[in-house]
């Protein structure tokens, strides 16, 4: 139950697969919900929406056009904590990764939190 003199955390999730074929679609719609409901379930939770990119490689943040709204709202100060599957869909190249950890984390203490890694916050 969460403390009634503290805010909830605002919570957002990130959501992306590569192609367009019928498995990967369904893999994304199934990403939603799930994180829909994983963040709406969390009493301290506040949430912030589901941001989700379908058919769109992660290697280029520059097309992922949701992906880009999540930062732009995250560096705004509408977002405390962002929920992504794995390092992969948030961003495969390492680069992007490490920048967007530092802006986010560093700049606005923005908690980003891997799914696959379940006991790791960054």
């Amino acid at each position: 139950m969460p403390s009634s003199n503290r805010a909830k955390l605002r919570v957002c999730a990130y959501c992306r697969v590569s192609t367009d074929n019928e498995e990967q679609l369904s893999s994304y719609e199934a990403q939603v919900t799930h994180y829909t409901d994983y963040i709406k379930r969390n009493q301290d939770w506040a949430f912030s929406g589901i941001f989700a990119d379908e058919g769109i490689s992660g290697t280029n943040t520059k097309k992922r056009v949701k992906f880009n709204r999540m930062i732009e709202d995250c560096m705004a100060g509408k977002i405390d904590m962002v929920i992504t599957k794995s390092i992969s869909r948030f961003a495969r190249n390492t680069l992007d990764t490490l920048q967007y950890v530092r802006q986010l984390k560093g700049e606005k203490g923005i908690a980003i939190f891997f799914k696959s890694l379940e006991n790791n916050l960054i």
